[in-house]
């Protein structure tokens, strides 16, 4: 298998509008694709830097590294637009950390989950 196969596939669904990503049938908001690439690539390396900062400070027993990183982590997903204000514009409901199953997205997603069942089923 191709390495852009197995990237592909390792990748969350993406919803038709490009709003969320789904993990484990959950919708969760995905980055603005508005983003100028370096930005977004500068705001992903920010992320994992201060991800990375989470699991230093928890191993050291520091909750006051632990909590700024975790600010670092809040303020790196508000500016991908994972956080806070919606970056969409049409007024449509922010539906973070919905079952995808009980939204506007559940035929999509039945659809999505049905062609899953008969790729493994191959």
């Amino acid at each position: 298998m191709s390495a852009k196969l197995l990237l592909d596939a390792a990748m969350p669904p993406l919803t038709p509008d490009k709003r969320y990503i789904v993990v484990r049938g959950r919708l969760w908001r995905a980055a603005n694709p508005h983003l100028e690439p370096s930005e977004r690539d500068r705001l992903v390396t920010a992320l994992m830097t201060a991800r990375r900062a989470v699991r230093t400070a928890r191993a050291a027993g520091d909750p006051a590294a632990e909590e700024a990183a975790h600010r670092a982590v809040d303020a790196a997903k508000v500016a991908l637009g994972e956080r806070g204000p919606v970056w969409w514009t049409d007024g449509a409901p922010d539906l973070n950390r919905r079952m995808a199953r009980n939204t506007a997205y559940a035929d999509w997603f039945a659809q999505l989950s049905g062609k899953a069942t008969e790729a493994g089923d191959a």
